[in-house]
């Protein structure tokens, strides 16, 4: 193209036609799929919430379900149905864009299978992550919102993917473990919790008085109006479970609602405190014996 056809008319007045003729022909088409891609998401949006909104119902409803465990369940699975949703819509556009424009997506698609079956060689971890993730969702081994334990470190899960599962610990430090290296799940807020405590009294205070002192604070605090709700079962006396260096240790449990074990804990302990000080009962504590060498006698001293 010489610089005598750049400058004439009739060459521009071909180009602005072209042009127009290609606006008249794409913009429309592609408003079109903007308009299609926004009510796609916000039909998905509709769904899963009314998909959401149903199945809590019936967990309200069921006598054999626990209400709070299924809403943990049912929000975990629901966004990654929605990140699955989003990503089969984008491609979808993204392909009839690319026909409209005027290319074959045929060899496209097939080319995406020998990239996928390439990549799928080179990352064979990438899809052991993804299985892994699809198993845990699957046997409902944790949902966002428990308190558990992955592979030695444990806090509070924030979010669950198909390739990661990210917990925050007691610290605010997140840790972000890849599903397919997790080896080990310890659960400790699923469908209930439990406040397990060993209590060590003198060897000089009666059993069955600590006990029953034990068991009156529990049942205070199951009448309490802000613990009570908490507590699920009355407060369970397990007996004399050890026999320490300068304690008798007493074992009691109380079956709590899910992450609520160590609130109960808390006001439990320091309301015992209270009960044995009024009663009494004496809380061992290490004593310490000093000698003055082997060969003076120990200090001798005369209470008057």
């Amino acid at each position: 193209m010489d610089f005598k056809q750049l400058t004439s008319m009739e060459y521009w007045k071909d180009s602005t036609s072209e042009l127009l003729a290609w606006m008249i022909n794409f913009l429309p088409y592609f408003f079109l799929l903007l308009i299609i891609l926004f009510v796609s998401f916000r039909l998905v949006n509709f769904f899963l919430k009314r998909m959401s909104s149903f199945f809590i119902n019936r967990a309200i409803h069921s006598e054999t379900t626990n209400e709070f465990e299924a809403e943990k369940r049912i929000k975990t699975l629901i966004g990654i149905l929605r990140g699955i949703f989003k990503i089969v819509i984008w491609l979808i556009v993204i392909f009839m864009l690319l026909k409209r424009i005027g290319l074959d997506i045929t060899p496209v698609l097939a080319g995406a299978g020998i990239l996928g079956l390439a990549i799928g060689f080179g990352a064979q971890e990438l899809v052991r992550d993804f299985i892994s993730g699809f198993f845990i969702l699957l046997e409902n081994q944790i949902r966002a919102g428990d308190v558990a334990i992955i592979n030695g470190t444990g806090g509070l899960v924030e979010k669950i993917e198909l390739r990661t599962t990210t917990l925050r610990d007691f610290s605010g430090v997140v840790h972000v473990f890849q599903n397919g290296k997790i080896n080990t799940i310890s659960n400790m807020t699923k469908e209930w919790s439990a406040m397990v405590l060993d209590m060590g009294v003198a060897y000089k205070e009666d059993p069955d008085k600590v006990m029953d002192i034990m068991t009156e604070v529990g049942n205070e605090m199951q009448n309490d109006e802000v613990f009570g709700p908490k507590i699920l079962e009355p407060i369970e006396m397990i007996g004399v479970n050890d026999f320490g260096d300068s304690a008798v240790v007493i074992r009691a449990r109380f079956k709590t609602k899910p992450i609520e074990q160590w609130s109960i804990g808390r006001e439990y302990r320091k309301r015992l405190k209270k009960a044995f000080d009024k009663a009494g009962i004496e809380i061992p504590f290490p004593h310490r014996t000093v000698y003055w060498g082997e060969e003076i006698k120990p200090l001798k001293t005369k209470a008057e």
